[in-house]
């Protein structure tokens, strides 16, 4: 069966499995570094019943070690071996089987929002801030060239975001999922405008609040413990940035409808999420078990179906491909050399991070996962007919 397994997933490459009783098994073509893995009785028996979730709870678990090569490598092999790729719809059974699962998964009511929330974003602030750059943006960096630090490249993402929402000083401003508190402050010191943050961590309010404080915008930042369906505006301006991939499937319309609630007659919203450019599926096993229960990273069909049923223009869209893919790899990289996080955490917690970190990377690189921007309006005059105000700014 491991035969069957690695034909099936490895097309490229040098990999060589050293399986229990001392076989070793050879796939790929050959080419490129080699990578040598050593399976234990029962990491195989992990790994052939679930390929997915079994790899990487037996590297956590040291049921599968590397002799050459790390997971990163392991990892590209099988990335560019196409496993990760566009698969297509299926057989409407199988559509229906993962449809239902999603509404199981991604119920997401308040408490398992909450809870959800708290198990990834309440880990520590300082934990984050390791392998953060300095503004704690834990989203999608733009990189206008390869090499650019990461930090310039969060600001220029924070920047283009600005330039979408045609911030005006005063303009009233929701910010849904504000993380730490970066892009809230940055909106109000550069740009004039007051914000609202809202969050589910108390970790990152905290946080936050510290920073507003610091920076002297209290009177212009205010961060609440609220779930978004609790929101009251209305708001100029409504901006998200890496939450709508907490919401869940079954919720996507009750979100838009919620942001066209609270956005002023002639507002401008920006929603910046994760999709796939693949049909609708299901959360990896790995990830919706270990970091992120509940999360969903939606198809664009069914956000742009969600956005129709709210009755919101869609008054631009912008993709990003290959940026995350940076943004990871530059998380993964100052995660592996931060000199403290070795005596912090355990052997376990470190391996299940980095593997997150390696696969994320390439989901944007090899598989189907992009970033998506929509700028949403309720009146089709809210914001100018031609994109020349983009690029001017």
């Amino acid at each position: 069966m491991i035969e069957k397994l690695l034909a099936r997933m490895v097309k490229v490459g040098d990999l060589t499995v050293k399986l229990p009783g001392g076989r070793e098994v050879r796939a790929g073509d050959g080419a490129g570094p080699p990578v040598v893995m050593r399976l234990t009785r029962a990491g195989l028996t992990r790994l052939v019943a679930n390929p997915s979730l079994g790899l990487a709870e037996a590297y956590m678990d040291e049921d599968m070690v590397l002799e050459q090569g790390s997971v990163w490598d392991l990892l590209e092999i099988v990335g560019r071996s196409g496993a990760r790729g566009p698969k297509g719809r299926g057989a409407w059974s199988k559509r229906l089987r993962r449809s239902v699962k999603r509404r199981i998964q991604q119920a997401n009511d308040r408490v398992a929002a909450r809870r959800n929330v708290a198990h990834h974003y309440d880990l520590s602030n300082d934990f984050y801030r390791r392998w953060l750059d300095a503004d704690m943006q834990y989203s999608c960096a733009y990189f206008v060239r390869p090499d650019m630090p990461l930090e310039a490249a969060q600001a220029e993402k924070k920047r283009r975001i600005a330039v979408k929402l045609r911030l005006k000083p005063g303009c009233r401003v929701l910010d849904i999922g504000s993380g730490w508190g970066g892009l809230a402050m940055t909106l109000a010191k550069d740009y004039g405008a007051d914000v609202t943050g809202v969050t589910l961590s108390t970790e990152q309010i905290r946080l936050a609040r510290e920073r507003a404080d610091a920076a002297g915008l209290s009177s212009q930042v205010r961060f609440e413990l609220m779930d978004y369906r609790d929101i009251q505006g209305p708001f100029d301006r409504i901006v998200s940035v890496g939450m709508l991939e907490h919401v869940g499937a079954p919720n996507l319309r009750t979100y838009f409808e919620t942001v066209k609630r609270q956005l002023a007659e002639d507002g401008v919203a920006l929603i910046h999420t994760i999709g796939r450019m693949s049909p609708p599926s299901l959360t990896n096993a790995f990830t919706q078990k270990y970091i992120f229960p509940g999360g969903y990273i939606p198809a664009m069909s069914e956000v742009t179906t969600a956005i129709e049923d709210a009755g919101l223009w869609v008054s631009d869209v912008e993709i990003l491909r290959l940026h995350y893919a940076e943004t990871a790899k530059a998380w993964r990289e100052r995660f592996l050399a931060d000199p403290e996080i070795p005596s912090l955490y355990d052997g376990r917690f470190r391996r299940m991070w980095e593997f997150y970190l390696a696969g994320a990377e390439m989901g944007f690189r090899y598989g189907t996962h992009m970033v998506m921007q929509f700028q949403l309006t309720r009146r089709i005059d809210a914001v100018p007919v031609v994109r020349d105000y983009m690029a001017g700014a």
